[in-house]
């Protein structure tokens, strides 16, 4: 996973990193991603301790913007065509440590650390089904 800077560039450091210290974002988001024809961007909700994928979910620039702002995940609903925040009913919120961007910059990858479970099941992770 890469971050590209204003120049179209990758580099070797995330788009989003938070610290205790500090908070290194990119001044080059949201116009160096790919968004799809819909506006949207897969993202991939991993937890950073464990690697464990969690989710998968759409953003918007509008939840990218608030994911950046807030340090939490927000998407956008393509169900209910509205934005959603992780946890905010269920208080399984998900405090971002990084975010990162594929190699063809169409993919995102959030590194959180969860407070509960991801799924609306309330499994850790929505990925709990073998396909055979």
């Amino acid at each position: 996973m890469t971050q590209i800077d204003a120049d179209n560039q990758s580099t070797n450091l995330p788009i989003y990193e938070s610290t205790d210290l500090s908070v290194h974002q990119s001044t080059s988001l949201p116009s160096a991603l790919r968004w799809d024809d819909r506006g949207l961007i897969t993202t991939v909700v991993q937890d950073v301790a464990s690697g464990q994928v969690l989710m998968v979910a759409w953003m918007n620039v509008e939840a990218l913007e608030l994911t950046l702002a807030t340090g939490e995940t927000h998407f956008w609903s393509r169900s209910r065509g509205e934005l959603w925040h992780k946890g905010a009913t269920s208080g399984n919120v998900q405090r971002v440590v990084r975010l990162w961007a594929d190699c063809d910059a169409d993919t995102l990858l959030v590194q959180v650390e969860p407070a509960g479970p991801a799924c609306h099941t309330g499994a850790v992770s929505c990925f709990f089904t073998t396909v055979e």
